[in-house]
C-alpha cells in the first residue's frame, strides 16, 4: 500500500472522516494532530499509539502476532520487548493487517 492509502484505512478506521480532497476532519476532536490533516501514522508513534487503542483485546492478539511476524522475531522470553521497539510504520502496517485492511494493490 502507499504511504497515503495507508494512512487514510487507518484514519477512517479511527473514525476520522476523509473527504475525496484527502483531507480529513475527526468527528470528535480526540486524536488528531491537527483538525484538517490526516495524522502522520506511519511516522509519528504518538498518533499510532491512539490507533492501536482502538482494538479489542481480541484484535490485539492478533496485533502482536502480525507485528512480530513483520520484525521477523525468534520466539524466546524476551521476544515481547522487541514489540516495543516497533516503528510507526511497522505498526501501521500490522494495524491494517490486523483489521485486513492491507491492501498490496493499493
Amino acid at each position: 500500500m502507499t504511504p497515503e492509502a495507508q494512512r487514510i484505512a487507518i484514519a477512517e478506521a479511527c473514525g476520522i472522516t476523509v473527504r475525496a480532497d484527502l483531507s480529513g476532519y475527526c468527528n470528535d476532536h480526540r486524536g488528531c494532530a491537527d483538525w484538517n490533516v490526516i495524522p502522520d501514522y506511519l511516522s509519528d508513534l504518538n498518533t499510532m499509539h491512539e490507533a492501536e487503542k482502538t482494538l479489542t483485546p481480541a484484535q490485539c492478539c492478533i496485533y502482536d502476532h502480525v507485528l512480530a511476524d513483520l520484525r521477523n522475531w525468534i520466539p524466546n522470553e524476551r521476544a515481547h520487548v522487541r514489540l516495543w521497539h516497533a516503528t510507526a510504520s511497522q505498526r501501521a502496517e500490522a494495524f491494517l493487517r490486523t483489521l485486513n485492511l492491507w491492501d498490496d494493490n493499493k
